[in-house]
Parts: structure tokens; sequence; C-alpha cells
């Protein structure tokens, strides 16, 4: 297990084989952003692994990713802490970009272990309630322009899946760019998209932390003025647990934005205190 893996609950009793290289506990946004600036600037990884835990564990398969070196250890230190097992492990890179990617991954995980049959029952889950979702977004003429900020200062708007997590949910991504990574954007171009939904979901972080944050975007020149905050539309989400992990939470993630974006034909599935109204 990395250092983050927290779901479901009883991993947290495996071992931890990662670990940052900085402790961003306490520090505020700007300041995790220029640190991982820096070290990415100066090609340092931003997480280690415990290479000799690593072996004696003496893994058959190991999982790995190499969307976001920011967000996780990434494929070239999963390699170099193999390179002198033995006997080696398969090193499987799951390395989605969209909605479908992140679905198909299961199916590649549960081949890659053995558990075919499991994988496609959770696949086949997971495909229904995706379907549910569109069917209800069907139905409702009216998509509001929806900006989702993946962090806070300084604004990034979410990229790979969030767009077409918006589209399936009845929204349109006014800022998000579908199978693109997470982009820096100047305040003004949130200002002039004008969300009339405006979702605060900062990666890797849970809601409490989160609302630690929230401060950081009202406190930003015209937020007054924007339709969302005008129509009370602007709403705290567990970004952590729904949005910035490529798994099947963001199914849930998906219920989650229904819920938001079209209230009126929501899933009561959406996990309760999944998200919060600003």
């Amino acid at each position: 297990m990395s250092h983050e893996c927290d779901h479901p609950p009883e991993v947290r009793r495996k071992p931890r084989l990662t670990r940052p290289r900085f402790d961003s506990a306490g520090l505020p946004s700007r300041e995790i952003s220029s640190r991982v600036s820096e070290g990415r600037a100066a090609g340092a990884s931003l997480y280690e692994i415990d290479a000799p835990a690593l072996a004696r564990l003496r893994p058959d398969l190991v999982l790995t990713q190499s969307v976001c070196g920011v967000c996780a250890v990434d494929l070239p230190e999963v390699e170099r802490a193999v390179r002198g097992m033995s006997p080696r492990p398969r090193v499987l890179s799951l390395d989605p970009s969209s909605l479908e990617d992140v679905l198909e991954d299961v199916r590649r995980v549960g081949e890659a272990a053995g558990a075919d049959g499991a994988a496609s029952r959770v696949l086949a889950e997971l495909r229904t309630r995706v379907r549910a979702v569109a069917g209800r977004r069907e139905g409702s003429g009216r998509r509001p322009r929806t900006v989702f900020l993946e962090w806070l200062d300084p604004p990034m708007v979410g990229g790979h899946w969030i767009p077409r997590m918006i589209d399936l949910a009845g929204g349109r991504d006014a800022l998000g760019r579908a199978g693109e990574p997470s982009r820096f954007v100047a305040w003004d171009e949130v200002l002039r998209a004008d969300p009339e939904a405006l979702l605060l979901g900062p990666c890797g972080f849970d809601l409490a932390r989160a609302r630690r944050e929230v401060d950081l975007v009202r406190s930003r020149p015209g937020f007054d003025s924007l339709e969302a905050v005008r129509s009370d539309r602007v709403f705290l989400v567990d970004g952590n647990a729904h949005f910035s992990r490529p798994g099947p939470r963001l199914v849930d993630g998906l219920e989650i934005l229904g819920a938001i974006l079209h209230p009126e034909s929501s899933p009561a599935r959406a996990p309760e205190g999944a998200f919060e109204r600003l």
C-alpha cells in the first residue's frame, strides 16, 4: 500500500511502502504548490519507496501509475525499486485519461490478479450506475456552466475524467479539457467563464481539509459577482475520495455531480454528507 491508501478502511492496517519527501500537513496551498514545482523543476521525485520492505513482501504484482508524478509514486520509481528483486514481480501501470479508461482498468487489474469474474461483476455494476446518471441527464434540457477547481491557490481546473463526468451529470464544463491534464488558470478566466455552478475539490484534500482553504477563493476579486455565488451554487466536494483518484469511487463522484447539478432528478444514492453548499 502507498502512504495515501485509505479506502476501504481496513487497508490502513497494511504495510506502508511509500512516503512523501516533504510533509505537507498544515502547509497552505500555495506553499505546497511552490514546493512541488521546485521539486519537479529539479527533476526530483516527490516520493520515495521503501524498497527493502517491498522486497520482503515478495509480491507477484505491483500496481503503479504515470498519470501524475505530483500525486503518487510514478512508474520509473517503481521500476527502479523492483529491478533487483528475485523473482521480479509484474509491474502494471494504470494510466487513465478518461472515465472510460478508469472503468477499463478495473478489468485490467482483475485479469492481472486472476480475478476476472469478480472484476467483470464490479465493472457491470459501475457501468449500470453511470448509465443511470446519464439517463437522468437526458431528461433535462438545462446544462449549467460548471467550473471544477482541483486546486485553489493558485487555481487549477480539473482535467482528465472530470469534464466527462460533468457532461454525464448534465453540466457543461466551462474550462476543463476532457482527456487532458488538469491545468492552472488565471482567476480572470474563472470570472470570464462566470460559472452557474462552482465546485471546489482540492486534489488530495478531504472535506475537512478543503474547508480550511475556501477563503482563498472567497477572497478573490469578483468572487461575489459570479452567477454561481449569486444563485447559491458553490459547493465543496471531497476531491480526495470522489474525484482525484482514478478508481471505482469516481462513479460515486459522478452521482454527487448529478445531485449537485440536477437535484430535481438526482439519485438517492449520492453519499450522505459527500458535499456541502457554501
